[in-house]
């Protein structure tokens, strides 16, 4: 039979076959939970998962990987999808970061726009790298898998604008069925503007999409404008209320009670019936809710309060939302966020108290707030790093917010990586694990400007003086790891050409263990080695980024925290932190005048077992509320030895943590903790 397709290069291969879509399939890590009672964490993480109770999902990661990973447990339970794709802007991964006041002159914040990370460029590269040709094989492939996502009675929304609003249609067409669009709904997000020489771009479109014939739909109202209640609620009851008359026949001859003549007035000479029974007529009558006209063959008619009225069944231009505008309370500087009523009329419309709701471009976190205030379970992604942090900040500001987790695919994303870029295909052994070992270290230090040394178990590389270790992707660099950099560094003292000529080590890390800046640090002092721990960014798995030499190597930020036990009670203070100041222009850098602008968010996991941190207690800015206490107090239920992980994101959405060892409800109570000390500053290797 013939049909109308759209073609894009890439949609077929030389062959004339359809290209799969890409299914890399990656277990999630949770990283953190949020607002877990105690008594359910220790049983959230015993229980075997198919018993662990529900909790809501925010994820940092890249919905290629993150789609089809969903796919295991959510294949056909979503309830409503709602996106809001890239629409070719060209920075929709960029954000206004605000550094706000000194503690003693809040007012005098500044700002500066915080560009996209390789990874974030490389994101929209593969969307738009090629045109729209790119755009499309993205959209075709998010669109297969949200399908598969879709419960049979689930719905989608795709938000977009004129740019590709009309190709996204034809492909949404294509999966899901033309006669399963249902709407394109107008959004009406600005006023009139005169400063075009075309016609003014004043709206979006959302188009809405089923699964199956049967789906969620609730009937939403707009509210009655005065110049209509005006018009028609003109009559008023004694007590003050006004109301209109609306007829109480429907058209169409019934023989049942509805059909039967009532006070004298016969339906069927009129080629209609009643809308209620007689029965129930002389009820309302008897409640004053029929209108009789003054003239005596007038019919009656029914009283409709202004009070009672739900208002207009909305339709498909919604002109009564406006957009975030610059002095909206909602706003958190995010270029692409929607309004809340937005996401509120669509999630009231197509899902119900207790339904699943997904958003794997949430950006500003709306999408998870709005479901969370409606009772909805949420399932939200992104690839910035710093929208999940919006998302988490918004979503904590939610009274009574559910616990929720945060996940990403950490060290399993790098696997895959590792084994695709250094060992394609192939048995495994133990001299392919070595090759593949040799090839990654040499590969990194190539990165790092360092060249590679021979003969040593964990010193890979030599830049200038200092020596080099690589971590693996497996897991952090631990304090183990420093003892036996420290132990084999002691050893190559003098120990040939390739001996230190310093004493420095500079280690390169994915993640680096919870304690490692105080415990590793005071284990390298003793022995008399320097060291610097700097993050290996997830750019280097990009190959265009590591071809144009894009890549950067940050030293990790030092936090300076105390925790001073009282009885049971302990009170914990932050006293200093420092970031790299690379992502900061050097202006912006200036206009902070004490450590504390640095931080946007902090918060403690008061009794950190080892596993996930458990985000306990938090405190963050916002717009209303800048000020960010330094320091929080926690009354523990027994005697003992603690160990608090205290957790700092800074304002570009990066974390840093720290741990504190204390003792409360004895004699010999203390803090495990030097005084309070300003960390070095970090610099650029």
């Amino acid at each position: 039979m013939p049909r109308t397709e759209l073609i894009w290069d890439g949609k077929y291969d030389p062959q004339g076959n359809r290209v799969p879509v890409p299914r890399v399939e990656l277990p999630f890590q949770t990283v953190e939970t949020v607002n877990e009672p105690a008594a359910d964490r220790r049983n959230l993480w015993s229980a075997l998962d198919a018993e662990m109770p529900w909790r809501n999902r925010l994820i940092w990661g890249d919905k290629k990987y993150v789609l089809p990973s969903l796919l295991p447990e959510f294949a056909g339970k979503v309830d409503l999808i709602y996106i809001d794709p890239p629409f070719d802007t060209g920075a929709d991964f960029s954000f206004t970061a605000t550094i706000p006041g000194p503690p003693d002159d809040e007012d005098d914040a500044a700002a500066f726009t915080k560009l996209p990370s390789v990874i974030e460029l490389k994101a929209y590269r593969d969307t738009w790298g090629k045109g729209l040709d790119s755009y499309l094989s993205w959209f075709y492939e998010t669109a297969v898998l949200l399908h598969e996502l879709l419960a049979e009675t689930g719905s989608l929304y795709v938000h977009l604008d004129w740019h590709v609003g009309h190709y996204a249609k034809i492909v949404l067409d294509e999966v899901f069925g033309a006669e399963r669009c249902h709407n394109e709904v107008i959004w009406k997000r600005t006023g009139a503007r005169s400063n075009s020489t075309t016609f003014n771009h004043i709206h979006d479109v959302g188009l809405l999409y089923s699964k199956g014939d049967q789906f969620t739909f609730n009937v939403q109202f707009a509210p009655l404008d005065t110049v209509y209640t005006d018009k028609y609620y003109i009559y008023k009851e004694a007590d003050g209320r006004r109301y209109a008359t609306v007829i109480a026949m429907q058209p169409g001859i019934r023989n049942g009670p509805c059909g039967r003549p009532w006070r004298g007035f016969d339906p069927a000479e009129k080629g209609s019936h009643w809308k209620y029974t007689p029965t129930e007529l002389d009820r309302l009558d008897g409640e004053g809710r029929i209108y009789w006209p003054k003239k005596n063959d007038g019919l009656p008619r029914m009283k409709a309060y202004l009070s009672e009225a739900k208002g207009v069944t909305l339709q498909s231009i919604w002109s009564d939302i406006p957009a975030v505008n610059s002095q909206a309370q909602e706003r958190t500087d995010y270029p692409t966020q929607k309004p809340a009523a937005l996401l509120e009329r669509i999630i009231r419309s197509s899902s119900n108290e207790g339904d699943l709701v997904l958003d794997c471009v949430v950006g500003s976190g709306t999408t998870a707030v709005v479901a969370e205030k409606l009772g909805r379970r949420w399932v939200a992604a992104d690839l910035g790093r710093f929208a999940v942090h919006t998302t988490r900040k918004r979503l904590l500001a939610v009274p009574g917010v559910k616990p929720f987790v945060v996940q990403n695919f950490g060290r399993y994303e790098r696997q895959r990586w590792l084994t695709g870029r250094f060992a394609p295909g192939g048995p495994e052994s133990d001299q392919a694990a070595d090759l593949r070992h040799r090839e990654y270290t040499d590969f990194m230090l190539g990165l790092y400007h360092a060249q590679p040394v021979r003969g040593y178990s964990y010193l890979h590389g030599k830049k200038g003086e200092r020596f080099v270790h690589v971590g693996g992707v497996d897991g952090p660099v631990t304090t183990g790891d420093v003892k036996d950099l420290a132990i084999e560094f002691r050893k190559a003292v003098g120990g040939g050409k390739d001996a230190p000529g310093t004493n420095g080590i500079d280690v390169l890390g994915w993640d680096f263990a919870f304690e490692q800046h105080e415990v590793a640090a005071q284990s390298a002092a003793a022995a008399n080695i320097h060291l610097r721990f700097k993050r290996i960014p997830r750019d280097v798995m990009d190959k265009r980024a590591v071809a144009a030499g894009d890549i950067q190597f940050f030293e990790l930020a030092a936090l300076g925290a105390t925790a001073t036990p009282k009885g049971l009670t302990v009170a914990v203070e932050l006293t200093d932190f420092v970031i790299p100041p690379d992502d900061v222009p050097q202006e912006v850098q200036q206009a902070v005048r004490h450590w504390s602008q640095w931080i946007d968010f902090w918060a403690v996991d008061w009794s950190y077992a080892g596993d996930s941190f458990h985000n306990e207690w938090q405190a963050f800015r916002t717009r209303k509320g800048p000020k960010l206490p330094l320091s929080t107090t926690h009354t523990y239920p027994e005697p003992g030895e603690y160990k608090i992980l205290v957790k700092v994101i800074d304002i570009l959405g990066n974390d840093t943590t720290k741990t504190l060892t204390v003792k409360v409800g004895t004699p010999d109570a203390a803090p495990k903790e030097e005084a309070k000390r300003r960390p070095a500053r970090p610099v650029r290797g």
